[in-house]
């Protein structure tokens, strides 16, 4: 029998765009799966439609924002399956999606953490995801390989790589048992990072698996330059670097923070005029100052 997979998704103002999603997912050939759909305290949305029209969905509806990570934990709670299937719902899933995380696991079980590949929705020729570049201790970014070229064939090859994509993750329910689950001081941005890290100081790789693949239409929640993403991006690059980069690199890390990226940051938001973003960044750069890295 097939082992059960828990799918765990949250909802934040766009059930239309959930709803999407989990008429993709009842194509699914696979066929032993349960849904979760967490609602993160959506103020401008009746999330009761979700229940309404998928009756199968276990809905959640939580009292409070808790943010990417805090949401997927809470649904981490309530699940039941052997594998947990992280994934946005601005995503649309082919039928085939789930066997070939599932078969991943079971040849290797020396992989902790497996995505597949991601193309974009708009364009389903062109890719998102094909797996992470290591982070670069200078500038506290990574690239994703692959990004923007062309699905013809150069990216179907199964790898390690160098962390996940939190649009579709999967990982072994024991694998979060034993490492934990993902850090919620984070809220929204590079938690799954942070989490790709735990995993692999635990022992385990992080994988990318092409013969799987999903549609994303990309931030549809947050938007894609908004003053909140400025805010979280900004004060978490910082925050993953504390909590994982050992004592030398971060020094250097931070000093190029200090003496090249928050100058450059702060110029061109000035030049722009974009000042909701430069407040945003100073007010992520303050709270840096402010927050001890043991906090969870």
């Amino acid at each position: 029998m097939e082992p059960l997979v828990s799918i765990i998704t949250i909802n934040y103002n766009e059930s239309e765009v959930t709803l999407d999603l989990l008429r993709s997912i009842r194509g699914l050939t696979y066929s032993n799966y349960e849904i979760i759909v967490v609602d993160n305290a959506s103020p401008q949305d009746n999330p009761d439609i979700i229940k309404e029209k998928y009756p199968e969905v276990f809905l959640i509806k939580s009292q409070e924002n808790l943010g990417f990570a805090g949401g997927n934990n809470l649904g981490v709670k309530q699940a039941k399956g052997e594998y947990l299937l992280f994934i946005n719902n601005d995503t649309i899933v082919p039928q085939d999606f789930i066997q070939p995380l599932v078969e991943t696991f079971q040849r290797d079980k020396g992989i902790g953490m497996v995505s597949p590949k991601i193309k974009f929705h708009w364009d389903p020729t062109l890719i998102q995801y094909a797996g992470y570049t290591p982070m670069n201790k200078w500038t506290i970014r990574n690239s994703s390989i692959g990004y923007h070229q062309k699905d013809d064939g150069n990216f179907d090859t199964p790898m390690e790589t160098q962390s996940i994509h939190g649009a579709a993750m999967m990982v072994p329910r024991h694998i979060v048992d034993e490492v934990g689950m993902m850090t919620e001081v984070y809220f929204l941005y590079y938690e799954e990072h942070d989490w790709a890290e735990m995993i692999k100081r635990a022992g385990y790789r992080i994988f990318y698996q092409p013969k799987s693949h999903i549609l994303h239409k990309e931030s549809v929640s947050t938007g894609k330059f908004s003053p909140l993403k400025t805010y979280y991006l900004s004060r978490n690059r910082i925050l993953f670097a504390r909590r994982n980069f050992k004592p030398f690199p971060l020094c250097i890390s931070l000093a190029f923070q200090l003496l090249v990226s928050i100058p450059k940051q702060t110029l061109t938001f000035t030049l722009k005029r974009e000042f909701e973003h430069l407040t945003a960044f100073w007010q992520a750069i303050s709270w840096n100052l402010r927050y001890r890295t043991g906090a969870q």
